[in-house]
């Protein structure tokens, strides 16, 4: 990495010299894992509105995808498995193509409200199993695959975050007004590639939003 980052961290022995200031993971911490679901992750599951997808191709380049539906959108097949149908998004298929190459994965569960979130780390495949598909149909409308997800470990991550970010909190939230404008920004990266207005763009997304969820 370039040197504009000084006093690197390099090695896991220079990460370790650091622990008197760090310090240690707690009893619940080094405890709290598990390698199957049992009913009080299925609950969370299925009151979860919203995922963050984490996946990586062969060499290693990162990618981390928001998913989000009706709660318990991400189906749970069994103890060790769940199914995340693959709604109509912006056709790029990152994550399904980073599977294709290298199947390990990690998820966030989030429930609206709610600062502590549930992880998932495990191994993924790109299925079209017709069962799965029927079962995860939103309004008649089947997905055209789905991801399969085989777990190896789960665990609640506390609130920290959230409390920090102040993210469910509206009294943190920026008013309208001062938003950035997602069309204003998707214009500017695009420009010299191709020609479309900031209007044109939000006209774009509009038509998306109210035509194109499933």
């Amino acid at each position: 990495m370039k040197a504009v980052f000084s006093n690197q961290i390099t090695s896991i022995d220079e990460l370790e010299s650091l622990r008197s200031e760090i310090g240690y993971p707690g009893t619940l911490a080094s405890n709290k894992v598990i390698h199957a679901l049992d009913s009080n992750s299925v609950e969370f599951i299925n009151k979860s509105s919203f995922i963050v997808l984490a996946t990586s191709n062969h060499e290693g380049l990162c990618d981390a995808s928001p998913r989000g539906d009706a709660p318990g959108f991400v189906h749970v097949v069994d103890e060790k498995h769940l199914f995340i149908p693959e709604r109509p998004g912006n056709k790029r298929m990152d994550s399904i193509q980073n599977i294709l190459q290298n199947p390990h994965i990690g998820i966030i569960f989030m429930i609206p409200g709610m600062e502590e979130t549930f992880r998932i780390n495990g191994k993924a495949c790109v299925t079209r199993d017709p069962a799965l598909l029927s079962e995860t149909a939103v309004k008649g409308k089947l997905p055209i695959m789905g991801i399969g997800i085989e777990i190896e470990e789960c665990y609640m991550h506390c609130a920290k975050a959230f409390k920090r970010s102040g993210l469910w909190t509206p009294d943190s939230w920026l008013s309208k007004s001062e938003l950035p404008s997602a069309s204003k920004i998707i214009a500017a990266h695009v420009r010299g590639k191709m020609e479309v207005t900031e209007e044109q763009v939000k006209d774009s997304l509009e038509e998306t939003y109210t035509k194109r969820l499933y």
